[in-house]
C-alpha cells in the first residue's frame, strides 16, 4: 500500500513544472489533503480485500464468514461436570445451587439431597466457568466456600475431564476446509465425519465403513482436549447420529445404517530421560516445562499422525529452557518411533528425569 508520501508526489508529478509545487505552494498545500484521503481509501479497500480470504480472518469475522457458506457454527465452551462425593450429619440436606470448590474453582451443586443414616451422599456439580479451567484432578474438590450446616467434606473420587473451551480459529477454519473439500453427500464417509464433528466437545474423529459388514459404519472419537473421549460424550455424538444403534434413520445416519460410535483407546507414551540443565532452572520447573511440550506435541498429531516420533520428542526435550544436553532418551522403554493404531491415541503418561 502506498504511503500519503509517495501518493502526494506523485499527485504533484501531473501538475506542469512551470508552477511552483515545492512544500508551502499553493498546489503543494492544495494537494496534500486529497493525498491522505486516498491513502485511507486505499488502507479501507485493502482491509475489504483481507477479508475475502478466510486466512485473514479471525473472531466473528471468521464466524460470520463460514457461516454464511456452510452453515457451520463455532462450537461453544462447556462446563465441566462431576458427581461428588458429600459426607455430614445424618438429615443435613444440601441445595441446589450450594457452592463447592477446589483451590482454583468453584463448582455449583445440581441436585438437591440430603445425608443419609451412613453419612454420605453424591451429587452432581457443575464449574462455574466454562472451558478447561474446570478440568481438575481426582480430589481436587474439597472445599465448602461457604459454611453449609452439617456437611464435614466434600471430593471427587475422579477427575473432571468435560470442561470444553470454545472451539479455536484454527480448529473451526479447518472443520471449514473439510466441509468444502470433502463433500459430504448421501451418508458418505465424510458425512458421517461432520457429523460426528458436529457436537460439542469431539475434538477429531475416524469413520470406519463396513466394519461389521454391510450397512454398518464405526466412528472414533476423541474429545477437544484430544483425550479419550467421556461415555456421557459418545452418548451425545450416538444420539445424534443413529440413536441406539437401530439403523431407523432417527438421528443424522440415513435409514438401514447402523452407527457405533466408540472412543479412542488410550496408548500411554512413557518418557525416561536423563538431562544436563543450567542452574537457573530447577528440575522441577524443566520437568513441567518438558510435559507440557511434550503434550502439546501428542495434541498436534492426535488422529493426524499413527506414529509419535523419537527424535521429535528429543527435539522437544533439547528446546526446553533449562535443557543443555540429554542422554539416554527412552520412549516406552525404547529408542523407536511409536506406533498409534487407528483406533488409539497418544496420551502422555509417566515422566521420570534425572541429572
Amino acid at each position: 500500500m502506498k504511503s500519503v508520501k509517495e501518493i502526494h508526489n506523485r499527485m504533484l508529478e501531473n501538475i506542469k513544472k512551470e508552477y511552483d509545487r515545492s512544500e508551502g505552494s499553493f498546489f503543494y498545500d492544495a494537494t496534500k489533503p486529497a493525498a491522505i484521503e486516498f491513502q485511507r481509501k486505499d488502507k479501507e479497500i485493502k482491509e475489504v480485500e483481507n477479508k475475502l480470504d478466510i486466512e485473514n480472518l479471525s473472531g466473528e469475522d471468521l464466524e460470520r464468514f463460514i457461516n454464511q457458506r456452510t452453515g457451520i457454527e463455532r462450537k461453544p465452551a462447556t462446563k465441566g461436570t462431576i458427581t461428588v462425593v458429600i459426607s455430614g450429619s445424618q438429615g443435613s440436606s444440601i441445595k441446589k445451587g450450594d457452592l463447592i470448590g477446589s483451590d482454583t474453582v468453584n463448582f455449583v451443586l445440581l441436585e438437591n439431597k440430603v445425608i443419609g443414616e451412613n453419612g454420605v451422599t453424591s451429587a452432581l456439580a457443575e464449574c462455574e466457568v466454562a472451558g478447561t479451567v474446570g478440568n481438575v484432578p481426582a480430589g481436587a474438590i474439597k472445599h465448602f466456600p461457604m459454611t453449609i450446616s452439617g456437611l464435614t467434606s466434600v471430593t471427587n473420587t475422579e477427575a473432571v475431564i468435560n470442561g470444553y473451551d470454545d472451539e479455536s480459529d484454527y480448529d473451526l477454519r479447518q472443520r471449514y476446509y473439510e466441509k468444502i473439500r470433502t463433500p459430504s453427500t448421501s451418508g458418505n464417509k465424510y458425512h458421517y465425519l461432520n457429523w460426528a464433528k458436529e457436537v460439542v466437545g469431539v475434538g477429531e474423529a475416524r469413520v470406519f465403513p463396513l466394519w461389521k459388514g454391510d450397512n454398518t459404519v464405526k466412528i472414533v472419537v476423541i474429545d477437544s482436549n484430544k483425550q479419550p473421549a467421556s461415555t456421557d460424550l459418545i452418548e451425545e455424538v450416538q444420539k445424534h447420529i443413529d440413536p441406539e444403534i437401530t439403523g431407523l434413520g432417527e438421528g443424522q445416519a440415513p435409514i438401514g445404517a447402523f452407527c457405533t460410535v466408540a472412543s479412542a483407546k488410550r496408548k500411554d507414551i512413557n518418557i525416561l530421560v536423563t538431562i544436563t540443565k543450567d542452574m537457573s532452572n530447577s528440575l522441577e520447573e524443566i520437568k513441567s516445562k518438558i510435559r507440557e511440550s511434550i503434550v502439546n506435541y501428542l495434541k498436534e498429531i492426535a488422529f493426524k499422525k499413527n506414529l509419535v516420533s523419537y527424535a521429535q520428542i528429543g527435539s522437544l526435550i533439547l528446546d526446553v529452557e533449562g535443557v543443555l544436553d540429554y542422554t539416554d532418551l527412552r520412549v516406552n522403554e525404547g529408542i523407536e518411533n511409536i506406533l498409534v493404531e487407528n483406533e488409539e491415541v497418544a496420551i502422555l503418561g509417566e515422566v521420570v528425569i534425572s541429572e
